[in-house]
C-alpha cells in the first residue's frame, strides 16, 4: 500500500486479536476498509487466521507483546505508530476471566494475574496514543468491560471487580480526553459465544455470537456511544440488577454455580 493510501485509510489498532471478540472485531473493520493493526501473544495462530481469511498482506500487520508485559505492549503500541501511523482508533479488548476464592492463598496470584491483564495491561495500550491522539484532535479509545462488572457473582471475584475498574478508568480517561476531541468509548458484552465464555457452567442468556457483536460494537463506536451495553438485553437485565437490593440480589444468586478456579472442570 502506497503512504498516500496510508494517510487515507483509517487504521484500528486491537489487542487480544487471536481469538474471540478480538478477531471478530478485526474482521468486522477489515470488511468495512479499514487497515488493521492486530496484537496477540499467539502471533502464529494470528498469521494463519488472517491468512485464511485471505486478508491482503498490505491492510493488517501482526505484532507480538503480552498485555501483562507493560513494556511489551506500549511498545507494540510505539512500533505499530512507526510502521503504520498513528491509528484513528485503539480497541483495549485483550481480557482473561479465572475464577477465585479468597479462602485459597494461591488464588491472590489470580487476582494479580487478571488485574495485570484487564486493568493495567488496559492501561498500558492506550498509553503510546493518549497523547499524540490529543494533538491530532481526533482518536477513539475503546476499553472492553463486561456486565460482570455491574454487579459482583460468586466465584468471580476477580473479573468482575476488574470489569469494573475498566468501567471507572474509560470513564475517568474520558473527561481527561474530552476536552482535546478524543473519544474514550466503553463497550460492556454480555455473554459473547468464545473460548472464555464456553468455559461457563451455569446458564448464559442473550448469548450472542462473535460477529453479531463485533457489527453492533462497530456501529456504537463509530457512533460515539460513550457506554454500550451489548446485546441491549443484558443491559436492561444489567440495570435491573443494579436496582435490585442487596438482600434480594444475594437470593437471587443463592445455588448459583460459581465461577470455576484454575485448573477445574
Amino acid at each position: 500500500m502506497s503512504s498516500s493510501a496510508k494517510s487515507t485509510t483509517p487504521l484500528v489498532y486491537i489487542t487480544g486479536a487471536s481469538s474471540g471478540i478480538g478477531q471478530a472485531l478485526a474482521l468486522q473493520y477489515y470488511r468495512s476498509g479499514w487497515r488493521l493493526a492486530l496484537v496477540a501473544r499467539r502471533t502464529a495462530e494470528l498469521q494463519a487466521w488472517a491468512e485464511a481469511q485471505g486478508l491482503s498482506a498490505e491492510r493488517y500487520a501482526i505484532y507480538g507483546a503480552d498485555v501483562c508485559d507493560v513494556e511489551a505492549i506500549a511498545g507494540a503500541g510505539q512500533r505499530c505508530i512507526a510502521a503504520q501511523g498513528l491509528p484513528d482508533v485503539v480497541i483495549a479488548n485483550a481480557g482473561i476471566s479465572i475464577g477465585m476464592d479468597t479462602a485459597i492463598f494461591e488464588d491472590l496470584a489470580v487476582m494479580q494475574r487478571v488485574y495485570a491483564t484487564n486493568n493495567i495491561g488496559l492501561a498500558a495500550t492506550f498509553q503510546p496514543f493518549v497523547a499524540a491522539m490529543n494533538a491530532r484532535g481526533s482518536g477513539s479509545l475503546v476499553g472492553i468491560a463486561s456486565v460482570a462488572g455491574i454487579r459482583g457473582l460468586p466465584g468471580h471475584a476477580a473479573y468482575c471487580s476488574s470489569k469494573a475498574a475498566v468501567i471507572s478508568y474509560c470513564e475517568s480517561l474520558r473527561g481527561e480526553c474530552r476536552p482535546f476531541g478524543v473519544k474514550v468509548v466503553t463497550i460492556a458484552p454480555g455473554y459473547i459465544d468464545t473460548p472464555l465464555t464456553r468455559e461457563n457452567r451455569y446458564s448464559m442468556p442473550f448469548l450472542m455470537q462473535p460477529e453479531a457483536f463485533a457489527k453492533k460494537a462497530f456501529d456504537a463506536i463509530h457512533a460515539g456511544a460513550s457506554f454500550r451495553v451489548i446485546p441491549w438485553q443484558m443491559g436492561v437485565v444489567a440495570r435491573l440488577l443494579r436496582l435490585l437490593p442487596n438482600a434480594l440480589f444475594d437470593r437471587a444468586l443463592s445455588g448459583r454455580p460459581r465461577k470455576h478456579r484454575a485448573g477445574e472442570s
